[in-house]
This record gives C-alpha cells, structure tokens and sequence, in this order.
C-alpha cells in the first residue's frame, strides 16, 4: 500500500510512519519545515516539503498522486493562536481532500478530535474553542465529500505512554479517557486495511479490545 500523511512529523505521523513502514508500505510524508527531514526518513517515510497553509490544492495533488489513501494528521500545535487553528485544522484539511480528489486518492482518514459536537466551554479560552471549531468544520467538510471514502478518528486523550495493543473504538460517545499515541497509530494502520469501514466517524480511547478486534467490531 502507498500512503501520504499530511503533517508528516507530527507524533501520531512519525509512529504511523514507522509502523507502515514495517509492514512493507510505501509512505510519503508531506512536512512544512526541511529540518525535520531526517526524523522522516528514520521513521522509514519519504520526506516532500510542502508547507499546506501556502500550497495550493494542484501542488499537493501532484505529491499525492497515486497514494492509496491520504491520512491528515496535521495540526496547528500547543502554542499556536486561534489564526493558526484555522489556517491548518480546518483549511488545511480542505486543501489536503481537495487535492486527495484531483489525485484520485479515494481512501481519506482525518484525525479529528473529542468534542467537536459541542460548543466550546468559554473557560477553556479563545484559542481552546477556536481548536474544536476549526476541527469541526473540518469534519463537515469532509463529510459532505461525495468523491472521497473518508473515515473520521477522534481519539481522547493522547499520550507518549507506550502502546498496549488494546482499546475501545466505536461511533461516537465513548467518553474522554486517554490513548497511547502508539496505539492511535495502530489503530490507523489496521483501518486503512479495512475498507469496509469508510464514511463513518469513530471516537478511540484505551481499552480491553486487541486493535484488530476492535476494527473488525465497527465492520
């Protein structure tokens, strides 16, 4: 299988990156900053500096062509403003399923976020809620694409704790408890071989489910 990552150094990216790359993939790895080339390559993808809040939609196309699926794993980042929310979590992931359909890359898988179906918490502050807003109107956007198979995952809270193999993955609610970065990444890996599971939003957390079983489950 050949898959692009959008937001390619992210730490869900890198991981994603490393297990694709096991199993024999091909990976190409669109990134905004030329130093994080060789992170890239050491996780077994192949680096395209493309920065997503510049390019336009035929320039990414021309990167993507002939990718299996395209996952969008870019973010804005902690420490970045409510601007920069949108320019990246929401436009960039417009550009990125514009370019994905020019391609003709059918399989799109947005990594979204817990929370985006209600509105913000005004004590979570302006750049929180500009976050979730942004992250929405992604998910809307993709959902109202008729020429791609999108799959939406919204996992609860990440961390860099080491992976277990087992969670809990299901249409949305399961809650807001956590999941290892590496078991998210896992997870992306077994749906991007299961077909079958497309057009559908599913929300991962932790759990007692190994990850094969998991997907097979929301079939």
């Amino acid at each position: 299988m050949n898959v692009a990552i959008a937001g390619g150094h992210g730490k869900i990216a890198l991981r994603l990156a490393t297990l694709l790359a096991a199993r024999g993939d091909t990976v190409l790895a669109l990134i905004r900053d030329p130093d994080h080339a060789e992170d890239v390559r050491a996780a077994g993808a192949d680096p395209v500096v493309c920065d997503l809040e510049r390019a336009t939609a035929d320039e990414v196309a021309g990167h993507v062509a002939g990718a299996d699926a395209l996952v969008f794993a870019a973010g804005a980042g902690p420490g970045s403003g409510a601007a920069r929310k949108d320019t990246v979590d929401r436009a960039a992931s417009a550009l990125t399923a514009d370019a994905a359909e020019r391609a003709g890359v059918r399989t799109f898988l947005q990594i979204s976020a817990m929370g985006v179906d209600a509105e913000p918490r005004a004590d979570r502050g302006e750049v929180w809620a500009a976050y979730i807003r942004a992250k929405k109107r992604a998910e809307d956007d993709l959902r109202a694409r008729d020429g791609l198979d999108w799959l939406i995952l919204r996992p609860g809270l990440l961390t860099d704790d080491p992976g277990t193999g087992r969670v809990r993955l299901a249409a949305p609610y399961v809650g807001h408890e956590a999941v290892p970065r590496d078991d998210v990444a896992a997870v992306i890996v077994a749906l991007l071989r299961a077909p079958a599971v497309r057009r559908r939003v599913l929300e991962l957390i932790g759990g007692a489910t190994p990850v094969d079983e998991a997907v097979a489950a929301v079939f």
